[in-house]
């Protein structure tokens, strides 16, 4: 989850994207007790199915941020990179790496 305003990691949670992952990263939110306006989205069935019409806005044209921190993750941690002798099959690996990444990297700014 990033805060489109300041470009900030607000929360995050590892693994699939199935509707299960998605209602974690919302029970997080929830928790934590930040109010999300508007869900800047694709069209990825999980939002449409999770989401009301009102709280999505579907499009590539206001996610510039969001990738711009994807392909920040694949620059920096060469894990993440197939074609790499760093490349680790072990998900665990892969979900404590990217983790460690956003806890110490993009929240310690």
């Amino acid at each position: 989850m990033l805060d489109h305003r300041n470009g900030q990691i607000v929360a995050f949670v590892l693994g699939r994207r199935t509707d299960a992952t998605f209602r974690k990263l919302k029970g997080l939110l929830k928790r934590a007790g930040i109010k999300v306006k508007r869900w800047l989205c694709d069209s990825w069935g999980t939002y449409l199915r999770c989401l009301k019409p009102g709280q999505r806005r579907i499009g590539k044209d206001l996610t510039r941020q969001i990738e711009h921190k994807n392909l920040d993750f694949r620059t920096r941690i060469k894990r993440l990179q197939r074609r790499t002798i760093g490349f680790s099959k072990s998900v665990l690996m892969h979900d404590t790496l990217i983790a460690y990444f956003i806890n110490t990297v993009f929240w310690n700014l």
